[in-house]
């Protein structure tokens, strides 16, 4: 597996029982050990310090309450072979879990449809681990429990990394290993992330090596709101590109993304700017009919449209921390240089 220096440096462990004041501190705070093997002992005193977005989190033992704030961190906990300690599930409505997965999430407690979970209702599951694609979802102003109050309330509040307020406009796809690797310490199922790391790379470095030395077309990526049209031109979704082998039309280097990821467009500025394929975020079948729509009648000469090259995925494989951030690129790089991959 390739180095990665931003995953090493996103977490540091330090062990309870290696300390007599730190296990003091744990056993005054409620944190008993039970009976059993001295190696069961030690996992259940354990206390882990990870920086996120920041800050520092320190985790006491191995959560066993767990909220996945969106379906995309749902997936990543239950592929981590974690479903017994799932006791929530968020935004349920923003996308459907993939097939092999959802009937074992079947079972497991909605708190939210299409918005995160009020703050009564995340607490009402007592959970000790949360795990979110990104801050917003911590918003106290929008009735979501801070990340202070679920602290005071004794729960871990972890961010995807790529998800954090400050790296938002500079996210990328490899963000998601800092976050395997941070999760497969806390849950102590350390083979089972690396795995899943050394997978992602895999699939990674065989889409690169497909598209060696062929010329990149022109992409942009735009965001379809009825006639309102943005543009993506930073974070996570601009490294996808990227890695999808586009040369991007729109980019950090644009004043118009200077302070955000996301900017609305005039439609004279991408028929401008002549993509030879747009691809665009949409949620389901009738938003991607709607956008395809849009896209074609208002611009029947841009090379994307004439070469019937619009190319639609789902916002959740955008998300930060999620196993889509990876699975996305290939979808875009097929469809972007379908010789390179016949076959």
């Amino acid at each position: 597996m390739n180095a990665n220096p931003r995953r090493s440096a996103g977490i540091r462990a330090t062990s309870a029982v290696a300390s007599a004041a730190a296990l003091v501190l744990l056993t005054g705070c409620g944190t008993g050990v039970s009976g059993g093997s001295d190696g069961a002992a030690a996992a259940d005193q354990q206390q882990l310090t990870i920086e996120n977005c920041g800050r520092e989190v320190t985790i006491s033992g191995v959560p066993d309450a767990v909220v996945g704030m969106s379906p995309s961190q749902t997936e990543l906990l239950l592929r981590l072979g974690l479903a017994d300690r799932i006791v929530g599930q968020a935004q349920v409505d923003t996308t459907a879990l993939p097939a092999d997965i959802a009937g074992v999430a079947a079972d497991i407690p909605v708190l939210s449809d299409a918005q995160p979970p009020a703050r009564e209702d995340l607490l009402a599951v007592g959970p000790d681990f949360v795990y979110s694609p990104t801050t917003y979802e911590f918003t106290a102003e929008q009735g979501f429990a801070s990340i202070e109050q679920l602290e005071e309330a004794g729960t871990a509040a972890y961010v995807a990394t790529g998800g954090c307020f400050d790296r938002r406009m500079e996210g990328t796809v490899d963000d998601l290993f800092v976050d395997l690797e941070n999760l497969g310490r806390i849950f102590q199922v350390e083979d089972e992330a690396g795995k899943m790391i050394d997978t992602a790379e895999a699939e990674l470095a065989e889409v690169a090596a497909a598209l060696d030395g062929l010329d990149k077309p022109k992409v942009a990526q735009v965001y379809i709101e009825g006639t309102s049209l943005s543009a993506i031109g930073a974070g996570i979704e601009y490294d996808i590109l990227r890695l999808a082998g586009a040369d991007n039309v729109f980019g950090p280097q644009d004043a118009a993304f200077s302070d955000f990821f996301a900017a609305q467009i005039s439609p004279e500025s991408l028929a401008a700017a002549a993509p030879d394929a747009v691809v665009f975020a949409a949620r389901n079948p009738a938003q991607e009919q709607a956008a395809r729509t849009y896209l074609t009648t208002t611009f029947p000469d841009l090379p994307a449209v004439a070469n019937d090259r619009l190319i639609a995925i789902s916002p959740a494989d955008t998300f930060p921390g999620t196993l889509g951030n990876v699975s996305v690129v290939r979808q875009i790089a097929e469809q972007l240089y379908p010789e390179a991959f016949a076959g």
